[in-house]
């Protein structure tokens, strides 16, 4: 099965987690990917897993880097068909102990990389009247959870730039949309955990139990599951599917 055969997929934060999924789903479907984050050994590593892959170090809230970073990626593997802007962090905090720091950092890395990282593709997928953006929001984007204001206020703006940009190239054959994972499991439900257990005491499986019963299907998601999702998006037979922001959560938003 190769539907994705020879299309240049980007992925940002793509060493690990859920960018890690998408990747070896995307490379699983014939795509060449490049991934890109912050810490280049990860990205090597991973990269040496997958066919046809290409790593480039990049902070995607840095505007100069991105712009960089991109550029390089189309010298390795040309214009870039797909966009998966996965690169995110969440940051923890009653919202009276948010200083400006905290709070800029947390748009500046989960919305204004989306913005510059879909800037630098639209003119390529312009010119070829086709491309996928796919924007890795998160139920954050779509309701509301106590200490994590600025997370949730960074992923509701991924919604909105989702929804208007979708509608500005609603006539090409570019299509962008958002998929909201639920708590996954990956590293940084990890080490919520952790936090949960040094700040309340509790065991391990009880913080666990805790986090899943956000999820009325009471466990976390897969981040393969998430990647079946950005792949179904890209696929043919999604053409008419754009603007949209599709929770996989167990049911917890609807």
């Amino acid at each position: 099965m190769a539907n994705l055969k020879d299309k240049h997929v980007v992925v940002t934060g793509g060493g690990r987690g859920i960018g890690a999924a998408i990747a070896d789903e995307m490379n699983r479907l014939g795509a060449r990917v490049t991934l890109m984050g912050r810490t280049e050994s990860t990205l090597r590593s991973r990269a040496a897993q997958l066919h046809h892959a290409y790593c480039v170090q990049v902070d995607v809230s840095d505007e100069k880097a991105v712009r960089a970073g991109f550029d390089q990626a189309i010298d390795g593997f040309g214009p870039v068909d797909i966009l998966v802007n996965n690169a995110g962090a969440a940051y923890s905090s009653p919202f009276v102990r948010i200083d400006n720091t905290n709070w800029e950092q947390a748009i500046a890395v989960n919305l204004n990389g989306v913005f510059y990282c879909s800037r630098q593709v639209l003119g390529g997928m312009m010119d070829a009247d086709w491309g996928r953006i796919v924007n890795i929001a998160s139920t954050a984007g779509l309701t509301g959870y106590a200490y994590v204001t600025a997370y949730c206020a960074a992923k509701h703006g991924v919604i909105g730039l989702t929804r208007s940009l979708a509608l500005e190239l609603a006539g090409t054959g570019i299509t962008v949309n958002a998929i909201c994972p639920g708590y996954t499991n990956t590293d940084l439900i990890t080490e919520a955990i952790t936090r949960i257990m040094d700040k309340t005491g509790m065991s391990r499986e009880d913080a666990e139990a805790r986090l899943k019963s956000a999820n009325p299907q009471h466990r976390f998601i897969e981040p393969v599951e998430v990647a079946a999702a950005v792949a179904w998006l890209c696929l043919p037979g999604s053409e008419s599917v754009t603007g949209q922001s599709i929770p996989i959560a167990g049911g917890e938003v609807m």
